[in-house]
């Protein structure tokens, strides 16, 4: 059978610094075996290609050009599907908006995750039937089935099946567990192991959304509900339109929200903001949290009625403390993955090492493992990896402010630590340069210089890279909170 032939079109190299058409490309050719895919990547539209392209990924010079440059690739590869990249902070989201509806069949933002790009691959792959039950496609399957995420334990392994195993129904789904163990990774195996696959996998943070918000963003609103509000838009919920809605963090949602949300729940009806009648969505939620639900609802927090609504089906994930066997399968594939992707080649382990990795307890579950290894993949100086290589905390150091302190100054100077952490190292990586630290972060120059000066950071002699030692609170903070792939 024919390979997958994949074009990548960096039309504007200069737009993504991180180079993340160069990420895709080996990102692609790590996963697949050499006999199921084959990558050309070009600056130029190329008049002729070796093969007839499966899937064109192209980075356009802007997103106005695509309504010449879509139609253009149409006509020279008649069925290739086409994936646009846009860089975050270069395009405003109307903008892609706008792009979408050049007939690309789906994009990506840059920096994406590398779990982003192969359900969209397999969407197109298999929910399109262009190329149906191909071997390829059926590879590329694979890469997201359960065989292929690292993890062996039994605890494991039992959540593993029985989600997959009511994957094919349309019953809610309730996911438990603490932060760091994976909740979106298992809802995604759901949704990709589903009937609804070919159908959008829409994530939604509830607790990064504020309460004014949440109704609009989750429902959309019409033309003038608001003032700015110039046009309609959709919400996520008509985004997700017969695939999967997932509701991250459900125990955040105000009391107000929980009432829109059990009515939504109930017959699947909503209404956008500003709009006179009803809709209906076919949609499936799946729900997580890392909070108690039902001490929430003795607590009068949540709402006893939503509560029974989303715990159909539900099921806890363990702790990676209740998982130690994976802790090696997990370093190893940690240890490939970034050596690979920051060219620093392959690592070994001395078993006194894997002994302190072993022997830590993980509060921050896998992100964190995940955040150590990464860490210590950029600051290692040779391939053999020795205990004082690997920086943890101390299991029994404890911050002062969380001590006595409120929620409220715990909350606040928790923050205080994670933002000082990021910036520190986000400088460091990057050399001190503010321009490109901006852009990694998603902000803009002056916003993000406000930051550092706030933190003091925005001299040279401020970035410190050894800043993850410089506390316990602010060292988990920063693991919980950065955006890492979510991996087992």
């Amino acid at each position: 059978m024919e390979p997958i032939h994949v074009a990548i079109l960096e039309l504007d190299p200069k737009a993504c610094q991180e180079n993340h058409g160069a990420r895709l490309t080996m990102l692609l050719r790590d996963v697949l075996s050499p006999s199921a895919i084959t990558v050309q990547s070009f600056h130029h539209l190329p008049s002729k290609m070796c093969s007839p392209p499966t899937l064109i990924f192209v980075r356009p010079v802007c997103a106005e050009s695509l309504s010449e440059l879509v139609p253009c690739l149409r006509k020279r590869w008649r069925g290739a599907a086409i994936i646009g990249l846009f860089c975050t902070g270069k395009y405003t989201p109307a903008a892609v908006s706008r792009a979408l509806r050049t007939d690309l069949n789906d994009f990506l933002c840059c920096p994406f995750r590398d779990f982003d790009v192969f359900p969209r691959m397999q969407q197109l792959l298999q929910g399109n039937g262009q190329t149906n039950t191909t071997p390829q496609a059926e590879e590329v399957h694979a890469w997201l089935r359960p065989e292929g995420i690292v993890g062996e334990s039994k605890p494991f392994l039992q959540v593993v099946e029985h989600t997959l195993r009511v994957a094919s129904s349309d019953a809610t789904i309730l996911l438990a567990g603490e932060s760091g163990t994976g909740k979106e990774l298992v809802a995604r195996a759901v949704h990709y192991g589903s009937p609804r696959r070919s159908k959008p996998f829409v994530p939604v943070n509830c607790g990064a959304l504020p309460d004014h918000l949440v109704e609009n963003e989750l429902f959309g609103h019409t033309k003038g509900a608001y003032t700015d509000a110039a046009t309609s838009e959709k919400g996520l919920v008509a985004e997700a339109e017969e695939g999967t809605l997932f509701l991250d963090e459900v125990g955040t949602l105000s009391a107000s929200t929980q009432v829109k949300l059990l009515r939504f729940l109930q017959d699947r009806a909503y209404r956008p903001v500003g709009s006179a009648r009803s809709l209906t969505a076919n949609v499936r939620i799946i729900a997580a949290t890392n909070a108690d639900l039902w001490q929430q609802v003795q607590a009068q927090q949540f709402r006893e009625d939503l509560y029974y609504r989303l715990h159909v089906l539900a099921f806890r994930l363990p702790p990676l403390r209740e998982r130690p066997d994976d802790i090696p399968r997990l370093v190893a594939h940690f240890l490939h993955r970034y050596g690979t992707q920051y060219g620093r080649g392959s690592f070994q382990l001395s078993a006194d090492t894997l002994h302190k990795l072993a022997a830590y307890p993980w509060p921050g579950n896998v992100r964190e493992l995940e955040a150590v290894i990464q860490r210590t993949v950029l600051l290692a100086s040779s391939p053999g990896l020795r205990p004082q290589d690997i920086e943890l905390p101390s299991p029994h150091q404890e911050d002062p402010m969380t001590r006595h302190a409120s929620f409220r100054e715990a909350k606040a100077h928790a923050i205080e630590q994670f933002e000082r952490a990021y910036l520190s190292t986000l400088l460091s990586v990057h050399q001190g340069n503010i321009s490109q630290a901006a852009k990694h972060a998603g902000k803009e120059r002056r916003a993000f210089t406000r930051l550092l000066e706030k933190y003091a950071l925005h001299k040279p002699r401020s970035i410190c890279p050894d800043v993850f030692t410089t506390g316990h609170t602010a060292l988990l903070t920063a693991f919980y909170l950065m955006d890492s792939v979510l991996c087992w």
